[in-house]
Formats: structure tokens, C-alpha cells, sequence
């Protein structure tokens, strides 16, 4: 049991993005929406201090607020991770809001906050803390969703984005009081010592089960995922960028969590209870984000149907259950990180004179009007693809020998043949982009920012080899506080 003074000094990064969030929205209260330029730059600003700060803390696990809050060397990963993620969004999304004259100051408040409920997300170490970050990221995602109230497409979004999620929260709840009803405890610590694997009762089970439903639509892994393609693409387009991002990697953060600690026992085995769910909805959104992704036209539809499967890959190291299989998890979420950034920042980068445009048929000969855009874009297409030795290949190698490795052999041999389906929708925006005949070039040139996130984006990809090691170490020593 810890000291008041001392859960706050371990909640010091949580507590700066709530006390910047206030006074951002204050700030932007007093200047209008004439200041919201400068709000999303202190937002970015803000993000970096947290980011140092968290850097700073001590690597050691430690728990605060009644040991319902946790830090450790995996939390601390994952929220760097998170900051980059809802920075680089918020960077990407400045020239978008002028344009679109929906520049609003509350647009870089929203997503401090939305950040803010992930921290808490990746830090909860109690069933009514891990409720309490997953609301307060939804609710300020539903608003974001739903964020151009001119747009029907946008305020669709938000529509079916928030009666869903209210759904889910419904079936994590639900399953929350089945495991409290039969262990009389909601803190994480408690049940790793008291559920033992193979020995769970019926309730603990069926509790179990809707805990991972609730957590599988946050992840948008199917059967959860139906709301997925239709917030992507109604959502404004930098606004889809977070959701692709930051918020995936939280979520599945916390499903890990969830299922490496309290639901694995003192002795880290796999539960077989929970094991079986997890291949199950992987095996799913790998092949059902393979072919449901073949007949998009509209790329933000199929960035979506791309992020299923990809979440299918990472759940396929969850269920792995292995200290490989988290590792592989956390290094296909980075990985997956630079890829989703800047393939955004390549949708964000196809404009015209009467604005975006979404179609990947407008990307036809795009390889002779901007080669440059072009070939960066094949870059992250191959990698998505995973074809070596670009970044995505190790992500996908990572987590199918974690899965071989503990013996769940089919399931590596599935996610091998979704990934050859998925290479099918990849490679042919490549062909699009090289072989057929030119369309209207988009405005050039790009906007400073998005060539510095595409280009750094590119680089990753391209000379992962160069950090796979460093990456490695790093992985390893942070999965260690899991096990």
C-alpha cells in the first residue's frame, strides 16, 4: 500500500496531460479558434516533456492509488509509443482543419485527453481502473469521430462509432462483475494469485470471455470489428490516422496486460481458457482482413481492413502466451506504428484544387507526376505486405516464431497464407501508382511536415535492420515485468 504523496509522484506523467489539457482548453476558451495552431503546437510540446518524463522514471515495477495503478518498464514503453503516435497525428492534422475550415481549438484538447485515457489504459492494474481509461479515450474519440458536423459521413461516424462502443463497454462490464461475483476481487495482483490456470470456475470463464469481447472491439479484431471500415472512412482523414494508431496500440497493450498477469497466475502459464479465444479471433481478422480488403476501392476503407489483419498478426503473439510471443507483440505494434503514420500521411498528401481525394484510383501513374511520393509509398505498401527485408517482414517473422515456438503451428501456417492473400491488395495500388495511365497530378509540393514524417517513416521501413537489435534489447528487457 503506497503513500498519497508517493502515487502521485508515480502518476506524474498522467497528471501533467490532465493539468495541460485544462489549461490548453483554458487558453483556447480565452483566444477562440484563432488560437487553435498554437494549442496544437503546446499539445505537441506537451507530449515531449511527458515523454522525457517518462524516459526518466525508474525501471522497476511499482504500483500506486491502492495498487489500482501500475508502473513498469512495459507501460512506460508502450506510452512512449502512444505519445508518438497522437503527436504525430496532431501534426499531420494542422493544414487538414484549415482547409476543411474546421480548425477548432478543441480538436488538440480532445486528443490530449483521448491520450490521456490510454495512459491509464496501459497502467490500469484493476478491472475498475481499466473501465475507467477506456471511457475516457472513447468518449473523446466519439467526439473526434463525429468531429466535421457539416459532413454526414462524419457525423455517421461518430453515430455508429459511439452506439457500438457503448455496446462493448456494456459486454467489459458485464464480464468484469462475473469475475468480481466469483473471486470477490477486481485488482489485478489479487486474481494472478488466486486464479490458477486450468482451475477457473464456470463464472470466471464466461466473465473472461466478455472481458475479451469488450477488449477485441478497442482492438477491432473480429468478430468486433464491423465498425471499423465505416469510421475510418467517414471519420476526417488525420482523425482516422489516430484512431489507426495511438488507440490500437493502447488497446492492445491492455489486452495483453489483461491476459499476461492477472489471468495467467503467479507462475506466468498460459490458461487454456483464454488461450483458445485468442487464436480464435486471430485466426479471423487475419483472413477476414485478407479478402474483405481485396474489393476496396476507397483507401481509407482498406487502411482499415489492413489494420484488422494486422491486429489479427499481433493477437496471434498474444496468444503465443510466451515471453517471445509479447515481445514480438510489442515490436510488431512499433513497427506497425511508422507504417500506419505514413501511409496517413500519403492519404493526407492526396489533394487536388476541389480538395481530398480518397479513391485509389487516383493514385494512377502517380509514379510519373510525383516519383518521389510514389516510391515512398511502395516502400510502406511492401512493408504492409511484409515482404523482406522491410520492417513488416520482421514485425510478421517475430510473432509467427513466437507462435511455432509454442507450438500453436497452425496458426503460424494460417497467418503465413492470410499475409500471401494480403500482398494481393498491396502490390496492386503499386501497380496502380507504376503502370497505369497518369491522372491529375496532386498539388505539389507536400507540405513540410508530412515530407519529414514520410520520410522518416520510409527510413524505418527500409533500415529496420539497422534498429531490429537495439529494438530487440529493448523488448526483451521490457517484457520481463510481464512474466
Amino acid at each position: 500500500m503506497t503513500t498519497l504523496s508517493s502515487s502521485l509522484s508515480l502518476a506524474v506523467p498522467e497528471l501533467m496531460m490532465a493539468i495541460g489539457a485544462m489549461a490548453l482548453l483554458m487558453f483556447g476558451v480565452f483566444r477562440g479558434d484563432k488560437s487553435t495552431s498554437m494549442v496544437s503546437w503546446l499539445s505537441v510540446l506537451l507530449f515531449i516533456f511527458v515523454g522525457l518524463n517518462i524516459l526518466g522514471q525508474p525501471g522497476e515495477r511499482m504500483t500506486a492509488f491502492s495498487d489500482g495503478f501500475v508502473i513498469d518498464p512495459f507501460s512506460q514503453f508502450v506510452k512512449v509509443l502512444i505519445l508518438t503516435g497522437s503527436g504525430l497525428a496532431l501534426i499531420m492534422s494542422m493544414d487538414f482543419l484549415k482547409a476543411e475550415r474546421i480548425a477548432r481549438f478543441e480538436y488538440p484538447v480532445l486528443v490530449v485527453l483521448a491520450t490521456l485515457g490510454m495512459f491509464m489504459m496501459v497502467s490500469a492494474n484493476d478491472l475498475i481502473s481499466l473501465y475507467m481509461g477506456i471511457e475516457l479515450q472513447s468518449l473523446a474519440l466519439y467526439v473526434l469521430a463525429a468531429f466535421n458536423r457539416d459532413s454526414q459521413r462524419s457525423t455517421e461516424a461518430g453515430l455508429k462509432y459511439f452506439v457500438l462502443g457503448a455496446l462493448s463497454s456494456g459486454l467489459l462490464l458485464y464480464g468484469c462483475s462475473l469475475i468480481y461475483g466469483f473471486t470477490g476481487t477486481t485488482n489485478f495482483d489479487t486474481l494472478r494469485e488466486i486464479l490458477v490456470p486450468g482451475e477457473w470456475s464456470l463464472g470466471v470463464i464466461i466473465g473472461v470471455v466478455f472481458v475479451a469481447a469488450g477488449l477485441a472491439f478497442k482492438v477491432s479484431a473480429v468478430p468486433f470489428h464491423m465498425w471499423t471500415p465505416d469510421v475510418y472512412e467517414g471519420a476526417p482523414t488525420p482523425i482516422t490516422a489516430l484512431f489507426a494508431a495511438a488507440p490500437k496500440i493502447a488497446a492492445m497493450a491492455l489486452f495483453v496486460r489483461v491476459m499476461m498477469w492477472p489471468l495467467s497466475g503467479e507462475l506466468g502459464n498460459i490458461a487454456p481458457e483464454w488461450q483458445q479465444i485468442i487464436m480464435l479471433i486471430s485466426v479471423l481478422s487475419m483472413v477476414v482482413g485478407a479478402f474483405a480488403a481485396i474489393g476496396q476501392t476507397n483507401f481509407k476503407r482498406l487502411m482499415a481492413y489492413s489494420s484488422i489483419g494486422h491486429m489479427g498478426y499481433v493477437l496471434m503473439g498474444l496468444a503465443a502466451g510466451s515471453v517471445e510471443g509479447v515481445q514480438g507483440v510489442l515490436i510488431y505494434l512499433t513497427v506497425y506504428l511508422f507504417m500506419t503514420v505514413g501511409v496517413f500521411a500519403c492519404i493526407l498528401s492526396m489533394k487536388r484544387k476541389e480538395g481530398m481525394v480518397e479513391e485509389i484510383s487516383e493514385l494512377s501513374g502517380l509514379a510519373k507526376n510525383q516519383p518521389i511520393l510514389a516510391m515512398a509509398l511502395l516502400i510502406l505498401m511492401f512493408s504492409l505486405a511484409g515482404i523482406p527485408p522491410l520492417a513488416g517482414f520482421f514485425g510478421k517473422f517475430y510473432v509467427i516464431l513466437a507462435a511455432v515456438k509454442a507450438g500453436l503451428v497452425p496458426l503460424a501456417v494460417i497467418g503465413v497464407l492470410a499475409s500471401v492473400v494480403g500482398a494481393y491488395y498491396y502490390l496492386r495500388i503499386v501497380k496502380i501508382m507504376y503502370f497505369d495511365d497518369p491522372a491529375e497530378p496532386f498539388i505539389q509540393p507536400m507540405a513540410g511536415e508530412m515530407r519529414v514524417i514520410l520520410g522518416v517513416s520510409s527510413v524505418f521501413v527500409v533500415l529496420f535492420a539497422v534498429f531490429a537489435f537495439p529494438l530487440m534489447s529493448a523488448t526483451s528487457y521490457v517484457t520481463q515485468s510481464l512474466f
